[in-house]
Formats: structure tokens, C-alpha cells, sequence
């Protein structure tokens, strides 16, 4: 019971503070995100990044040259950027994964367009 209730406890607050996003200015990289806790859009693109599509956007897939450097230093060429569709949203909107590698060997997660990322957990991926 106390791992079901500690489990529970650990989730609430990844939950939170994905929600909440409270801006101080500061751009981070986080602690890695469980897979359940994305939203669906993000497990959708998961599944075709693993696939390899189709794609919403033509963006998708593109280079991501980490400009903001908060990801570990790469070589260019080897993140991609894929859009995480925002229901309700009238252009592709902020939420987007980044991957590394060919094939992707880390996912990160981007709700603010890049502010900050979370690590997905590799062995949980689609």
C-alpha cells in the first residue's frame, strides 16, 4: 500500500508541475517523465516518430539545432523536432518532442516551445 501510495504521490507532482508552468524566466531541462503522464496528443507522436509517421506537419522531423543549449551537446543533425498537436489551437502551437539519435535512442518532452524539456522514460515509450 505504501508503494501504491507513494506512487501516486510521485505522479500528483509531475502532474503539477507540468500544469502548472509558472515562468521565472529561467529555461531548464527536468527530471525524466513517467509515459503515462503525457498528454495523448504527445503519445500519438511518440507512436509515429516509432513508426516513422505520417506526420501532421511538414515541419516534423526537422532538425533541431538546440540553440537554447539546454539538451546535452550533439553533433548537429542528431535531434529532430516533432509538433505535439494543442487542441484548440488555430497554428501548430508550443508543445513539441525532440529526439536524438537515428534511431531515436532519448525523447524530450517541450510544453512551452522549448523553455524547457523533460526527458521521456525510454523503456516506457509506445
Amino acid at each position: 500500500m505504501r508503494t501504491v501510495l507513494g506512487l501516486v504521490l510521485t505522479l500528483t507532482v509531475i502532474v503539477v508541475a507540468a500544469v502548472s508552468g509558472g515562468d521565472d524566466g529561467r529555461r531548464t531541462t527536468t527530471t525524466t517523465t513517467e509515459y503515462a503522464v503525457l498528454p495523448p496528443e504527445a503519445t500519438a507522436v511518440l507512436r509515429a516518430i516509432r513508426t516513422g509517421g505520417p506526420f501532421r506537419y511538414r515541419q516534423d522531423g526537422s532538425v533541431f539545432a538546440n540553440r537554447e543549449g539546454l539538451l546535452p551537446e550533439r553533433p548537429r543533425g542528431y535531434y529532430r523536432e516533432y509538433t505535439v498537436p494543442t487542441p484548440g489551437s488555430p497554428d501548430r502551437g508550443a508543445r513539441r518532442i525532440v529526439t536524438g539519435g537515428d534511431p531515436p535512442e532519448v525523447s524530450y518532452y517541450s510544453r512551452d516551445h522549448y523553455d524547457s524539456f523533460t526527458p521521456i522514460a525510454s523503456q516506457q515509450l509506445p
